[in-house]
């Protein structure tokens, strides 16, 4: 925790700084591609509650929430969450460590992109931290870059304060997630310079 906490407050001044260009962006067509396969399985067993971490400016959760399901959004950046709100969103400024959510209380949990910034160290107590708040049969989704080891600030990230990145090779972090999860599907998404592993995991 205590290397979380160390880099959590550049991680919401960097977040803070780059809201309204990041809200401006279009989504990634493979982006849209993951989302829409979490939202048929969500449909097909029939969940209908939904909390995305890290959610930014909340195009991801809007997109759940259009589509019938109960969102809520949490995000570390209070400039991120404002722009959540703003779309009609339920959404809190919370971290990783601090879901402040009842036991079992989500269908599904959505996580693209965000749980890359947890120092290795930590991941393990923040995925206890996601499983805590799933019911019984709930369904994960975990996306981040990786397919090789790296943890450390980007040095080459563009944005300022610069971002903490935790990357891992293909089986490492799925033995990590399947300390803490059933993972049901492991896919490699193909990017023109890296690779993107998404899993979803039941609780």
């Amino acid at each position: 925790m205590l290397v979380y906490q160390s880099i959590k407050q550049e991680l919401r001044k960097t977040y803070d700084l780059s809201a309204t260009d990041r809200d401006g962006r279009d989504i990634s067509l493979w982006k849209q591609e993951e989302r829409q396969s979490f939202l048929e399985l969500i449909k097909k067993e029939q969940k209908t509650t939904l909390l995305e971490i890290g959610a930014g400016p909340g195009k991801d959760s809007r997109f759940f929430q259009d589509h019938d399901l109960q969102v809520i959004s949490t995000d570390l950046s209070p400039q991120m969450v404002q722009l959540c709100r703003a779309k009609g969103l339920e959404a809190y400024v919370m971290d990783f460590l601090n879901l402040n959510f009842p036991d079992t209380h989500f269908d599904a949990v959505y996580a693209l992109n965000c749980l890359l910034h947890v120092p290795k160290v930590e991941l393990p107590a923040v995925l206890t931290a996601i499983h805590r708040i799933l019911k019984p049969s709930g369904l994960f989704f975990m996306g981040v870059y990786g397919g090789y080891a790296s943890e450390g600030i980007w040095q080459d990230d563009h944005l300022t304060p610069q971002r903490y990145f935790s990357l891992y090779p293909d089986d490492q972090i799925q033995a990590i997630v399947s300390n803490t999860f059933t993972v049901h599907d492991f896919k490699i998404v193909k990017l023109p310079e890296s690779a993107r592993r998404t899993c979803i995991s039941s609780a």
